[in-house]
C-alpha cells in the first residue's frame, strides 16, 4: 500500500475514532462500582433532568424506605494514548435517615454538625444540652457497646479461642476485615478488636459463640437495653452494619452511665492500640477516637460508629472543668465533625458551666 494511501486510512480511522467517543459521551453513562464510607455500592443510571429536580425529603422516616438519592459529582475519563476527553458523571449518594427526617435542618447555639446529640452530668443527670435527643436512629457501630457489655458481663472465659468463620463475614455492606476467615483469637482479643478498633467480625465472633448462638444473644441484647431502661433502642444483630439497630441520644446515655461502671470496657475502649498475631503475622489495630490520643481530653468510655444510613456517630464519658459527663452525637456530617462537635461542647461548658440548652426536634421519632 502506498504512503499517501496509508495517510488516507490513518484520518479515516482517527475520524470514526472521534465520532465512536461522540456518541459515547452523547449517551448516558454507566459508572462501575462506588465505595462510600467503605462499603461498596451499585451506580445507578441518572438521566441529567433529574439533577434538577428538588429531592422531596419526608418529616418521618421509615425503616425500610428506599432512600431518595443525592448527586455527587465524579469525573470520568474517556480517552486514547495521545489525547483524553472528560466529563462529569452523577453518581447517586445515599442520605442518612437524619438527613431524610429533616434533623440537619435544627440550629443550635452550638452550630453542632450533628443531626442528634445530648450532653448529661453524669452525678446529676441533669440534661445540659440536648439536640433531636429523643429521635429513633440506626447508630451503627455503637452498637457494639452493648455487645461488649454483655460479653463482659456473661462470665465466659476470656481465654477461650474462637475461630472467624464465613459466617462472620459482612453480607450486609460487604465491608473489609484485616481478620481473615479461619483466624484464631481468643475472646479477650475479640472483645479488644471490637470495642476499640470497631471490628466487625469480631464482634459478630462473639455474639455467634454466645451459648445459645446469635439469636440467643439479640435477644438478650434487647432485653438488657430493655432492663437499663432504653425504652426506643432495638437490635437485630450484634456490629450495628444493620440500619435496624436503632436508638436514641437519651437512651445511649443511660448504656453509657451503665456501661462505664465495667471497668473491662472503661479499658478496652480508651486503649491506644492492640496487636494481635495472626498465624506468622502480627496486625496492629488502633483506637477509632482520635481524641484519646489527645492529652487535654479526660476520656474514661468511648465509642465510634459509621454506617451511610446513621452517618458519624459518637458516645463518650469524659471529665470537663470538674464535671463527669456523659456526650452522645448522631448523624455528624462528616468523620471528623462529630469531634469537632465534642470540642465545641467542650469550649462551651469550660466558658459557661451553669447555661443549659434545649433544642425542639421535629419528630420524637425517625424511623416512623
Amino acid at each position: 500500500m502506498s504512503r499517501s494511501a496509508n495517510f488516507e486510512l490513518s484520518r479515516a480511522l482517527n475520524h470514526l475514532l472521534k465520532i465512536v467517543l461522540a456518541l459515547a459521551l452523547a449517551s448516558t453513562l454507566v459508572l462501575p462500582s462506588a465505595y462510600a464510607g467503605g462499603t461498596k455500592k451499585s451506580v445507578v443510571k441518572k438521566q441529567a433532568h433529574s439533577v434538577r429536580h428538588p429531592v422531596h425529603v419526608p418529616r418521618r422516616v421509615v425503616a425500610r424506605i428506599t432512600p431518595h438519592a443525592r448527586h455527587k459529582a465524579t469525573k470520568v475519563v474517556v480517552g486514547s494514548r495521545h489525547k483524553s476527553i472528560s466529563r462529569v458523571a452523577y453518581v447517586p449518594a445515599q442520605p442518612s435517615f437524619g438527613e431524610l427526617a429533616g434533623l440537619h435542618s435544627i440550629q443550635d447555639p452550638l452550630d453542632l454538625k450533628s443531626g442528634a446529640a445530648l450532653v448529661m452530668d453524669q452525678d446529676t443527670h441533669e440534661i445540659l444540652f440536648n439536640k433531636n435527643d429523643q429521635a429513633v436512629l440506626p447508630i451503627a457501630s455503637l452498637s457494639k457497646l452493648m455487645t461488649g457489655l454483655l460479653i463482659s458481663e456473661s462470665g465466659l472465659p476470656m481465654n477461650e479461642m474462637i475461630t472467624i468463620t464465613q459466617d462472620d463475614v459482612d453480607t450486609e455492606k460487604h465491608s473489609s476485615s484485616r481478620l481473615r476467615v479461619g483466624t484464631v483469637l481468643s475472646r479477650g482479643e475479640l472483645l479488644h478488636l471490637a470495642l476499640m478498633a470497631s471490628e466487625n467480625r469480631a464482634a459478630h465472633a462473639l455474639g455467634r459463640t454466645y451459648p445459645g448462638g446469635l439469636s440467643a444473644f439479640v435477644s438478650l441484647m434487647n432485653a438488657k437495653a430493655k432492663m437499663i431502661g432504653m425504652k426506643e433502642t432495638h437490635y437485630v444483630e450484634p456490629t450495628g452494619l444493620s440500619s435496624e439497630n436503632q436508638s436514641s441520644a437519651r437512651d445511649l446515655a443511660t448504656l453509657v452511665n451503665v456501661a462505664y461502671k465495667d471497668p473491662t470496657l472503661r479499658e478496652l475502649t480508651t486503649s491506644h492500640n492492640f496487636d494481635v498475631d495472626v498465624g506468622n503475622r502480627t496486625l496492629q489495630f488502633n483506637n477509632t477516637n482520635r481524641l484519646v490520643k489527645n492529652p487535654s481530653w479526660d476520656i474514661g468510655l468511648q465509642k465510634t460508629g459509621y454506617i451511610t444510613e446513621a452517618g458519624h456517630c459518637l458516645l463518650m464519658q469524659v471529665k470537663i472543668a470538674g464535671r463527669k459527663l456523659i456526650m452522645v452525637f448522631l448523624d455528624s456530617a462528616g468523620s471528623l465533625s462529630r469531634f469537632a462537635d465534642a470540642e465545641r461542647v467542650r469550649r462551651w461548658i469550660e466558658s459557661d458551666p451553669t447555661t443549659t440548652i434545649s433544642v425542639s426536634s421535629p419528630t420524637r421519632q425517625a424511623n416512623g
